[in-house]
């Protein structure tokens, strides 16, 4: 089943407005879609689609993160679009991914500025953060916020490269629990 832009903005305006249900049904509907953009976009650069859960989790971390800046008025796609557009960005410089290997077509998704996180929302994460084992915290921090690659992180973390991939994955589906169960009080 297709959800609408008319569906998926409803459900946005209800969440906007405290319905936890609705937070959680947008916030699924949109992974969804949030995955085949993103595996699409990955095939076309020449990395796995596998990779495409983390950017998924991240993504609809920020989304939940940025609701607040979401303009009603406006259709709600083109917002995602946009955070799911600089996720990708910051994975590609994360992951070193050169600029030469993207498609021409692709240019203007990667080569688009990243924006920073408001203090708002920088809090959320870091107060959610904390609830997180510290191997946990340090990883996503290492890779997540402060771009570090695996290798870095596990120096940094004392973890091993795959150390670092397991915390850092299992962080964010934690995180993503967290958060819906801060949006149901």
């Amino acid at each position: 089943m297709k959800t609408t832009e008319a569906e998926l903005r409803g459900l946005m305006l209800a969440a906007l407005d405290g319905d936890a249900a609705s937070h959680r049904t947008v916030l699924a509907r949109l992974s969804s879609r949030l995955r085949a953009y993103y595996k699409g976009k990955l095939l076309r650069i020449g990395r796995s689609a596998s990779e495409a859960e983390d950017l998924v989790q991240e993504a609809v971390l920020a989304i939940h993160l940025k609701r607040h800046t979401y303009n009603p008025d406006e259709p709600l796609t083109p917002w995602v679009h946009a955070i799911a557009r600089y996720k990708l960005v910051d994975f590609v410089r994360r992951t070193r991914t050169s600029f030469a290997d993207v498609p021409i077509d692709d240019a203007d998704d990667v080569m688009a500025h990243d924006d920073h996180s408001d203090a708002e929302s920088s809090y959320d994460i870091r107060r959610l953060m904390e609830r997180l084992p510290k191997n946990m915290q340090c990883a996503i921090e290492a890779v997540k916020l402060d771009g570090l690659s695996t290798a870095e992180a596990a120096r940094k973390c004392g973890l091993s490269e795959s150390g670092v991939k397991v915390n850092v994955h299992r962080g964010l589906k934690t995180l993503a629990v967290l958060i819906a169960q801060e949006t149901k009080s």
